[in-house]
């Protein structure tokens, strides 16, 4: 991006290029955005768990520390998606005692299962809490007579690569014995992957009483009489998404879906092998008010393997029936579930080959078998200040990294502050910079350049060249840390040029995961690597903290699950804008979903967006949409504004089915899209054929 010189100008400023005053900088705080959102909790710092043997603290696994997809990804009910216990610590536990301490405890936890734990008495279903994920140790984790209870209230709760086995006494279909794998009563935002379920007493997986935002992924669900039952409430609220389960051998509930406001399911295979004892009765089941989407699933054998009830609805599309008998049934008007998040479909003929090698505990589950085959093993650096790694600084290890390299390198930075500016040059692609620590707080790369700070050589940075961290490398990720810029603007009253960028990308397919960016004045710029080139940025489940155009640029960009933390400027004054999209016309520009805007400041004293035509440029189309998203009381009930002479309402500003206070409805100076158009403006629109994954 070209530079020009700027002047910090009044709150409401003429015609100028752009850039305001800003508040002075946090060194790296928690986001005030934690306490009105009420999501992406960071958990406590408490250091390293003392004690011996069992109760040590073990490092997390890659894969124990991700994300949900689906219904469980989306922000409602004050939460901002799925992700467990992963800021919290790691513990590794082979009894039953250990399990119940974390499990019921009321810090986050990322659990360990390294072993078989027989429940005692059998049926015992531990009363998992808030802020806990529950992973396999590779596939030596099992539950054996019993599983996990999530009662009201209870949210965000991973259970992966898990084995649930053997509670089974006796009697096929059991009255007596309620003893299920994993019961949900009123939880929410919990995530079930990888986990081989079977043999029970009663159910495999119960989702009753409104528990909603749930997503069930990648499970081999076998051997029982009732597999999965999901509602059993005269209220219909349960959105949940079903996705890449092996279902077989079962007789009932595959699943049977009562009063659900919204269900997915696709790439399921479900299966009643031939010779067997156990025959399917039915196979998804679409009862009372449900509304049911059901995509490119695989039906071996089954009987019924489509029933509604008269008031359900079922829409259908691009399954597979071989050796089915019975009713298959559709019907009614359901929904477009990538209204609610993206995904990508597989060929429903590919499905049994998928899934017979994918679901499951896997000694990784950071990728489906399928896809592990076709990526090169990744090459690890490490990074410790206190010299206990490969390298004392990040730049150091990006500089380790060859021109050109075909691969992924991670450069894993175990916990510490890093006061260093980083580049990734262009000739280094598929570079990931990875904090090894229990929370995204532990590892902070941060320094105090400014726009208008001095060169040693001369001249002063500018606000692209101020950045802390400044990536121009394409297939660029960053995750588990913080990226901050603590310019102090107060002390630094005489300079001119506050503007003062913690993070920098010009490149192409950038993942930003679970980080926090945090800065005052232009605190992420998201750029391209030139005007006509493309640049694909996603950020997920993470935090950006600033005042003044704090996320900006030319790039496509999405801030997806995410707080964007509101904050003062330096004088602690309450004003500024969130975002100074510089988009090319023809292309998208940001994209905010499923997100939480709010912060400690005024009411109504901050904008969403102005457009920033940089250097004058009239022929530029800068866009923001903003949807889907809470916005709290300090959102302006006009939030676009000009900026530099160009009119707002000659650009692309929009919003679709915001929440909070500060949302509004739509008027002349407040535009919604409409549902034809939002269909238009989701995700994956934006990313345009990238779907990003951790590597």
């Amino acid at each position: 991006m070209s530079e020009q010189p700027r002047s910090n100008p009044p709150l409401h400023p003429g015609p100028r290029h752009r850039r305001r005053r800003s508040h002075k900088a946090l060194a790296v705080t928690v986001p005030l955005a934690l306490t009105a959102a009420g999501a992406l909790a960071y958990g406590n710092d408490l250091g390293v768990l003392g004690g011996s043997g069992r109760e040590a603290s073990a490092a997390a696994p890659a894969w124990a520390t991700a994300t949900a997809d689906g219904f469980a990804s989306v922000n409602s009910l004050g939460q901002n998606g799925t992700y467990g216990g992963r800021d919290g610590k790691t513990v590794t536990v082979k009894t039953q005692a250990e399990l119940e301490k974390y499990a019921t405890a009321a810090e986050p936890y990322v659990i360990v299962v390294a072993g078989t734990i027989a429940m005692n008495p059998v049926g015992k279903e531990i009363k998992v809490q808030s802020d806990k994920t529950i992973v396999g140790q590779g596939t030596s984790g099992h539950i054996v007579g019993g599983g996990f209870f999530l009662g009201s209230g209870v949210h965000n709760v991973i259970i992966r690569n898990l084995t649930i086995r053997d509670a089974y006494q006796g009697v096929w279909n059991d009255k007596d014995h309620d003893f299920d794998a994993i019961q949900m009563d009123g939880a929410h935002h919990v995530w079930i992957d990888h986990n081989d379920l079977r043999h029970m007493a009663d159910g495999l997986i119960d989702v009753r009483k409104d528990s909603t935002n749930v997503t069930v992924s990648w499970n081999k669900l076998s051997d029982n009489n009732k597999t999965f039952g999901i509602g059993w409430t005269e209220n219909v609220k349960t959105d949940i998404t079903i996705h890449h389960n092996w279902i077989r051998e079962t007789e009932q509930r595959n699943p049977s879906t009562d009063n659900a406001a919204h269900a997915h399911l696709y790439n399921n295979f479900l299966e009643d092998a031939a010779g067997t004892d156990i025959k399917s009765s039915y196979g998804n089941y679409s009862r009372g008010a449900t509304k049911m989407v059901l995509e490119n699933s695989y039906f071996q054998g089954i009987k019924n393997p489509v029933i509604k009830d008269s008031g359900a609805a079922i829409v259908q599309r691009g399954s597979v029936f071989s050796g089915t008998s019975g009713r298959n049934e559709s019907g009614g008007s359901a929904f477009d579930p990538k209204v609610y998040y993206p995904y990508t479909l597989d060929q429903a003929s590919d499905i049994p080959a998928i899934l017979r090698s994918g679901v499951g505990p896997r000694a990784s589950i950071g990728t489906t078998a399928a896809a592990s085959t076709k990526a090169a093993a990744a090459t690890t650096l490490t990074v410790a200040a206190d010299g206990s790694g490969q390298y004392r600084t990040v730049q150091a290890a990006v500089n380790a990294v060859p021109a050109n390299n075909p691969a992924r390198v991670v450069i894993a930075v175990k916990p510490g502050t890093y006061r260093e500016l980083v580049k990734v040059p262009a000739n280094k692609p598929h570079v990931t910079i990875q904090g090894t620590g229990g929370s995204r707080k532990d590892t902070t790369i941060v320094y105090n350049n400014a726009a208008g700070t001095p060169k040693p050589g001369g001249g002063t940075y500018g606000t692209g060249g101020s950045a802390t961290v400044a990536v121009e490398a394409d297939d660029f990720q960053a995750r588990n840390l913080t990226i901050s810029n603590d310019f102090d603007e107060k002390a630094n009253q005489s300079l001119s040029g506050h503007q003062a960028v913690a993070l920098r990308t010009a490149a192409d397919k950038v993942f930003l995961d679970g980080i926090i960016v945090d800065g005052d004045q232009d605190t992420l710029l998201l750029d391209t690597a030139a005007k006509d080139k493309l640049g694909r940025v996603y950020v997920s489940n993470s935090y950006v903290t600033g005042n003044v155009d704090f996320i900006f640029g030319r790039a496509t960009a999405v801030v997806d699950k995410s707080v964007i933390t509101l904050k003062k400027r330096w004088d602690g004054t309450s004003a500024g804008y969130v975002t100074a999209p510089s988009t090319a016309a023809n292309r998208k520009g940001i994209l905010i979903a499923n997100s939480t805007v709010s912060g400690d400041v005024s009411n109504g004293s901050f904008f969403l967006g102005r457009p920033w035509h940089a250097g004058g440029d009239a022929s530029l189309d800068p866009q923001t949409t903003v949807r889907n998203t809470s916005l709290s009381a300090a959102v302006k009930s006009t939030p676009w504004t000009d900026m530099s002479g160009f009119s707002w309402k000659d650009d692309r500003f929009a919003e679709y089915k915001n929440s909070g206070a500060g949302a509004g409805n739509a008027n002349s100076n407040r535009p919604h899209l409409t549902d034809a158009q939002a269909a238009d403006q989701e995700v994956a629109d934006w990313l345009s054929g990238w779907t990003p994954s951790a590597s």
